[in-house]
């Protein structure tokens, strides 16, 4: 699933566990279920109706923490944070308290936006990510650098969100998974497998004393994975709230972790210490289809998801469709084209305009400018009969731009957490460290204790290049600022830089 994919908090698709509410409580016991079954393979599953709660999450063990929280009488904000915590620990090379996340949340009246992406640090380079020879660093070699990790954000924003949705005390969101963490979890299928085959996770000398045996393989499907270190920083946070990841002996973990090579990077401490999440404005587009309305709410920039969905929806309406759309419960071949063809102009858009909002400009002063209906209109005469193979970027009204489209560059997944409450509350966050096990450097405060967590490589989410042949700027570069210029701009994903790069 592509990172800055946007979902509905209309239409959430919640294949979690539900429950009937329980009295709202202020203490629980947390108790650990039994674990899923040491097996693998693909299991098709038929999907599951709720009545009141559920939660949805790539973990059985974080899902049922979620749920816990739910029948503890807390709310869907309360919940995300113990599933995403339990995800740190169990499915460490997706997310994880050592990176970012963007949250929705829909209170029954409207939805608001959490931004906790991560940050490039002050000193990044508009050259940060590029070679001696001039030339962009290959991927691998870039996200094992030091200058991939950005500045983590999850943590400070779950802070803030839960200041206004929480309703179980912080610390109690935490038992989950510090019992996890001290306990011990099975080593899932989907963990181990992807242990066994990453080529760079072994280089990490902490990677390697915890993932793996004596021999060097990964521990088995069903092995006993105990994180005490892990635990110790989560009760850090859980008693000192985010200033436990941000500033202290754990802020200073991971600015060891950033400055040792390869290429050693320049978080500082003044950047852990220093971030800020930000609040934003959902972005909402309407759509009908199959005689029926519907409000869709998502992301806006620096996310790209829900402009691209929007602009794809769009484009589908007004495309004329050849014969059924539908045929034995599956699109027709027609339908599979159009859409293609849509997804080909709504991504050439991206590359050419989407960037960090607060250092580039939306074209036209305003992102639903890529929304308008006459410019979807228009841009819907480009899909034919064939394919057009390379989209050209489209001109929105009073867009006026002298950058250069972004290159195409590799790029990896998320996890995503939805929650709906007994009061219909609802919560849809895509949480990321970026590649899987992200830049493979783990922090650990202690190394006498095994474990820890691992830090992102978001910062590859920049273009590697500032500028194309031509010398026409990038967008998404890291721009090294001068003093009547705008700073960072990472891409649609990433949130800029605040101090000077």
């Amino acid at each position: 699933m592509r990172k800055s994919l946007s979902l509905s908090l209309i239409s959430l698709a919640l294949l979690g566990a539900c429950s009937t509410p329980s009295p709202t409580a202020t203490t629980w016991r947390y108790s650990v279920p039994e674990q899923p079954e040491a097996a693998s393979g693909w299991v098709d599953k038929p999907g599951w109706a709720f009545r009141r709660q559920a939660v949805a999450a790539a973990n059985p063990l974080a899902t049922d923490a979620g749920l816990q929280v739910l029948r503890a009488g807390g709310s869907a904000l309360d919940a995300a944070i113990a599933v995403q915590l339990v995800l740190g620990l169990v499915e460490p090379q997706s997310s994880g308290i050592g990176g970012g996340a963007f949250l929705l949340h829909f209170d029954g009246r409207e939805v608001t936006a959490h931004d906790g992406r991560e940050t490039a640090p002050a000193g990044a380079r508009s050259d940060m990510l590029m070679g001696e020879d001039g030339k962009p660093l290959a991927f691998d070699e870039a996200v094992l650098s030091g200058h991939s990790v950005g500045v983590p954000g999850a943590v400070r924003m779950l802070e803030a969100a839960h200041r206004q949705h929480g309703q179980l005390p912080w610390a109690a969101l935490f038992v989950p998974a510090i019992t996890l963490a001290e306990q011990g979890f099975k080593v899932s299928p989907r963990l181990h497998t992807l242990l066994q085959a990453d080529p760079h996770l072994r280089k990490d000398p902490l990677a390697l004393r915890f993932f793996y045996n004596a021999q060097g393989q990964a521990w088995p499907v069903g092995h006993v994975l105990r994180n005490p270190e892990y635990a110790h920083v989560l009760r850090r946070i859980a008693a000192e709230g985010s200033r436990g990841l941000h500033e202290g002996p754990v802020a200073r973990a991971i600015v060891a972790r950033t400055a040792q090579p390869p290429r050693p990077g320049a978080l500082s401490l003044q950047d852990l210490q220093g971030y800020q999440p930000r609040a934003r404005q959902a972005l909402c587009v309407d759509h009908s289809a199959q005689a029926r309305d519907y409000r869709i709410c998502g992301f806006p920039p620096p996310s790209s998801g829900q402009i691209a969905i929007g602009q794809i929806l769009g484009l589908l309406t007004h495309t004329r469709a050849q014969g059924p759309e539908w045929s034995n419960g599956l699109p027709s071949a027609d339908w599979v084209h159009r859409y293609t063809e849509a997804s080909r102009l709504a991504f050439a858009d991206r590359a050419q305009y989407v960037a960090d909002p607060d250092f580039v400009a939306a074209p036209g002063g305003d992102w639903r400018s890529l929304l308008a209906n006459d410019y979807l209109r228009q841009r819907s005469t480009l899909i034919g009969a064939q394919s057009m193979k390379l989209a050209p970027p489209g001109q929105p009204a009073g867009a006026r731009t002298a950058y250069a489209p972004m290159p195409a560059q590799t790029e990896y997944g998320t996890s995503h957490i939805s929650v709906v409450d007994a009061r219909g509350r609802a919560v849809a966050m895509t949480t990321t460290i970026e590649a899987a096990f992200g830049g493979r450097r783990m922090v650990s405060t202690d190394t006498a204790r095994p474990g820890g967590f691992l830090l992102n490589n978001q910062l590859t989410d920049f273009s590697f290049s500032p500028a194309d042949a031509q010398g026409r700027p990038i967008a998404n570069r890291v721009n090294r600022a001068s003093a009547h210029a705008r700073r960072c701009r990472p891409r649609w994903c990433s949130t800029a830089a605040r101090e000077n790069c």
